[in-house]
């Protein structure tokens, strides 16, 4: 099973390159059975460049996720306070292995409306 995440692209390729291992959610999904994430890069790139499987999906408070993170979060440690500023918990999908797509797709191949979600969405099998 499958996830669509809307990323910014310098995110989305940093998860591509390796140098970020995290993507951080303010809510995931709760379907155990996903185990991939469809990235679709946000505009100005607006296409499906890639997907990844999920090692782990840990769910903590923000400063002890930031510091489990921090290595390899791809962004500054003031991006991340004030994303999770407020909350409780915060949670950062781990990354296994990636793909990245030689011919990036467009958005309608996996969500059929062709709308990039706020969050996520379950990819249609």
């Amino acid at each position: 099973m499958k996830i669509l995440l809307s990323i910014k692209p310098e995110y989305a390729y940093r998860i591509l390159d390796g140098s970020k291992r995290f993507e951080f959610r303010r809510r995931v999904h709760r379907d155990a059975r996903v185990k991939t994430v469809v990235i679709y890069a946000t505009m100005p790139v607006g296409k499906v460049i890639g997907e990844f499987t999920i090692q782990r999906v840990h769910a903590e408070h923000p400063e002890q996720l930031w510091k489990m993170t921090k290595d390899f979060s791809g962004i500054t440690e003031n991006f991340f306070a004030e994303y999770f500023h407020g909350r409780d918990v915060g949670y950062a999908i781990e990354v296994k292995s990636v793909k990245r797509f030689k011919n990036p797709k467009k958005l309608n191949e996996y969500l059929p409306s062709g709308v990039a979600p706020q969050s996520y969405a379950y990819v249609p099998q």
